[in-house]
């Protein structure tokens, strides 16, 4: 091994581990936190978070669970489709109208949630799951449909044409050639619906307004004490850490689809 590559070789070692270790220490340290106690460790903070007037209770996970399996569900629905669309088939303002869906991205949320607010009064979805739940799949669809239309440009032209010679229209081939070759790109698109939806407190608190509708983001914020509303630190890092897990299990598990799809893209041709 020559000396140039060996230094590489260390480079790469050296920043990964830095990088691990800067992304890591924030949630280990919240870990660390969420056990530490007047007297030493324990798993008395998790014990008030779930059993405080204002901890987390089955119904705000039962909210953020619907919250994000709708989201999830519809993000996958309209970015699968507009992904196909844009992807596979030419048609007038193809490019023009995927730029103005990426244009969306240019736009901070946080401007147009009092819009969203009352635009979802008017078609009586105001306060309620399914509303918040359109508008987080709406902030997803410029990343989705981006991610899914490069998913489906490195499928190999010669798959769609054999299943179209077979007989196969368009419905046909997307739901039994192209998806299960585009299943990293879904999976990728999945997993960051979920965690936005899952984690996201700016928009439920904006337009939740009924505390039996709150999420657990909301839940884990409201955590305080009885004492002039005073912050409760160490069941709030519980809380951190509570919501962390699904993220961290998910990720674990779907980790190499994940990375695979946001490389699609990049090996076409």
């Amino acid at each position: 091994m020559t000396r140039s590559s060996l230094a590489g070789r260390w480079s790469y070692y050296v920043t990964g581990t830095a990088l691990a270790i800067l992304f890591l220490s924030p949630l280990l340290w919240s870990g660390w936190a969420s056990l530490r106690t007047g007297t030493g460790f324990g798993l008395e903070n998790y014990d008030r978070l779930f059993t405080s007037d204002n901890g987390i209770r089955v119904h705000h996970v039962v909210n953020s669970l619907t919250v994000s399996a709708l989201t999830v569900a519809g993000t996958l629905l309209v970015a699968t489709l507009g992904g196909y669309a844009f992807g596979r088939f030419r048609f007038p303002g193809r490019d023009l109208l995927f730029l103005l869906t990426l244009a969306i991205l240019m736009v901070p949320y946080a401007t147009i949630l009092i819009a969203l607010y009352v635009l979802l009064g008017w078609i009586g979805l105001q306060d309620s799951l399914i509303g918040l739940s359109l508008v987080l799949i709406m902030f997803q669809l410029p990343f989705s449909i981006f991610m899914m239309r490069n998913s489906f440009e490195a499928v190999p032209r010669e798959l769609e044409e054999s299943a179209q010679v077979d007989g196969c229209n368009s419905v046909s081939t997307l739901l039994r050639i192209m998806l299960p070759a585009v299943k990293p790109g879904l999976v990728t698109v999945g997993l960051f619906a979920f965690l936005t939806s899952w984690s996201e407190f700016f928009a439920p608190l904006i337009l939740l307004n009924s505390t039996d509708r709150f999420t657990t983001t909301l839940a884990v914020v409201n955590m305080r004490t009885a004492s002039h509303g005073s912050i409760d630190y160490a069941a709030l890092e519980a809380g951190v850490v509570f919501m962390a897990v699904p993220c961290l299990l998910l990720f674990a598990f779907m980790q190499r689809s994940y990375v695979r799809g946001f490389t699609s893209g990049a090996l076409k041709g």
